[in-house]
């Protein structure tokens, strides 16, 4: 397997901005969580009640994709299912690129995540007494469990949120943007943040969990909220963690397209009730493509709709519910019913103007079965991560399920790691010395601020960044159009890395270039079709690239680790 020279890479500041440890505030947590969504929370509610945790936000607790999650989360309740059968489709829609003790050990896990969010208060859609499930695609059976019909996220963070604010051993920090993770001597020992009230204040944290989510809005189009843009991935990168499979985006097939409207999911579970794709004539397209039509692998959909795009030349293709009772429709739709209403659309009768969009993002900081990362003292959890569970194609509802396990493993292992150990790697809030960052960007001779923002028009590039990658590295991909992505954001990087930014625009700006750089060498790098990632001039899975590529900030080639042992289903995504 020859790896892909991409040319000398520019690499960016070791610290995003300058700061002298003598001249912000300075405070102490045993454990530092970034990141408010599902898998920030579980992970606060793990940890030991004897340690103190810290949650940063960048929005408010209200505000993470979890809160967005439409369809559910996948677990085997039905006594017709198993768990070998949930291990399988999730196998089958990863490509060959899971790790089966992984997959195996997850969905063992989840009826007892379920009935834990049950005893905390979820309510979760039920009828005559029991669990209602719904099937999505690639699942064999019915067991997707969800909650106000289509808006499960909401009702499970609703919960979640209301079991972490009965802990007294926890601190949330809203509206606080982290800038960097602060590594010394090889170990993350917390993390720089700010926020409009009190600028920058270090943070010092025996452990650090990393759950700030995905990348979606490097998109263009994007069922993501804002905050979607790749930050936690940045920081790791930064600090020098491993992140693997960066060229693995996954592209929901069915986003709203409505000029003027927000680009709102439409769930998957509208075609596990038995919605048709059509084309502008009506045509009913998915069974020419793939025998489980709609409710074939996201990846097989997405593509699917986008080949009928170019053939048909129009923006978008429709999704027709016309056909079902109506009655259910609106029970099971209710938040879609209204979205669509708003555009004077009716979703049991008229046809729903639809088109791929950004969705999750499977690459990200390589963890193991615990949440720990390659760096000592930092964990992560959820779609920040790499975990080996999704491969190439992330089954629709194993999303929250990763989350809520990972979040666990992670609150725990890193409890585990300070209360078994002398004082923990990071030394305590009452004994830590503050090391000296010897870093010339990140303390400069009186320890002050150097601004040099010039006139750059950060949404411009921001947009413009947003736009390529939806052209060049979206749904289909080739190797030229990503060499010429690859030399225009390195472009962007050369002049926008280097400078001092004075609040989150310019960070997170900095942040969206760093990440969008490793989806595209990574993209360059897979010479082949596997999952959701689509090369025109490489159709077929090679089994040369079953393996993961992995990438570190100081080397300027991949890692690429193949998978030992192949599986049944290996060539199959």
């Amino acid at each position: 397997m020859q790896s892909s020279h991409h040319g000398q890479i520019f690499e960016g500041p070791r610290y995003l901005a300058a700061f002298g440890p003598k001249r912000v505030p300075h405070c102490f947590t045993d454990v530092l969580i970034l990141g408010g969504g599902l898998a920030g929370l579980r992970a606060a509610l793990a940890v030991d009640p004897r340690l103190s945790v810290t949650v940063v936000t960048k929005d408010d607790l209200q505000s993470s994709s979890s809160q967005w999650a439409q369809g559910g989360i996948a677990s085997v309740v039905d006594p017709e299912d198993r768990f070998d059968n949930h291990v399988a489709d999730t196998l089958t829609a990863g490509g060959g690129l899971c790790h089966e003790d992984v997959v195996d050990s997850v969905v063992r896990e989840a009826p007892a995540r379920i009935a834990e969010l049950i005893a905390w208060g979820t309510r979760f859609d039920s009828h005559n007494g029991s669990l209602e499930l719904g099937r999505e695609g690639g699942h064999s059976h019915h067991r997707i469990v969800h909650a106000l019909g289509d808006a499960t996220g909401r009702e499970v963070m609703r919960a979640v949120i209301e079991r972490a604010r009965e802990l007294e051993n926890l601190e949330v920090w809203p509206e606080t943007f982290t800038i960097d993770l602060v590594t010394h001597e090889g170990a993350c020992r917390g993390a720089l943040v700010w926020n409009p009230s009190h600028g920058k204040t270090l943070v010092w944290a025996r452990r650090t969990i990393l759950a700030t989510g995905g990348a979606g809005q490097l998109y263009r189009e994007s069922t993501n909220p804002p905050g979607a843009s790749g930050d936690g991935m940045a920081l790791a990168w930064r600090a020098g963690a491993e992140l693997r499979d960066m060229e693995f985006m996954q592209f929901h097939p069915t986003v709203l397209y409505i000029a003027g409207g927000a680009r709102s999911l439409i769930t998957e579970a509208v075609r596990g009730a038995g919605a048709w794709l059509v084309d502008r004539d009506g045509r009913r397209f998915m069974p020419d493509f793939d025998p489980r039509a709609e409710l074939a692998p996201r990846d097989v959909v997405a593509r699917a709709i986008t080949v009928v795009m170019h053939r048909t030349h129009q923006a978008n293709v429709f999704l027709d519910l016309s056909h079902l009772d109506p009655q259910m429709v609106r029970r099971r739709f209710p938040g879609m019913a209204e979205i669509c209403g708003k555009f004077g659309l009716d979703l049991t009768r008229d046809r729903i103007p639809v088109r791929p969009g950004a969705h999750y993002m499977i690459g990200g900081v390589t963890v193991d079965a615990h949440g720990r990362t390659t760096i000592p003292g930092l964990f992560a959890a959820g779609e920040v991560t790499s975990s080996g569970l999704h491969g190439a194609n992330r089954l629709a509802s194993n999303s929250l399920l990763e989350g809520l396990v990972y979040g666990a493993r992670a609150g725990e292992a890193a409890s585990a790691e300070i209360l078994g150990t002398a004082g923990g790697t990071a030394g305590d809030g009452h004994e830590f010395r503050v090391p000296a960052l010897a870093n010339p960007r990140a303390v400069d001779g009186h320890g002050q601020t150097a601004e040099t923002n010039g006139a750059l028009d950060l949404a411009d590039i921001r947009n413009s960044l947003r736009a390529l990658m939806w052209r060049h590295v979206g749904v289909e991909r080739t190797g030229d159009s990503l060499a010429e992505a690859l030399e225009t954001v390195e472009g962007w990087c050369r002049y926008v890395l280097p400078r001092q930014f004075a609040e989150p625009q310019g960070w997170q700006l900095q942040n969206m270039l760093e990440v969008a750089r490793l989806m595209i060498r990574g993209a360059i790098e897979r010479r082949e079709t596997r999952g959701v990632h689509f090369r025109n001039d490489f159709p077929e899975a090679s089994a040369d690239w079953r393996a993961h590529i992995g990438w570190q900030r100081g080397r300027s080639q991949p890692l690429v680790d193949a998978l030992q042992a192949v599986a049944s289903v290996a060539e199959q995504g």
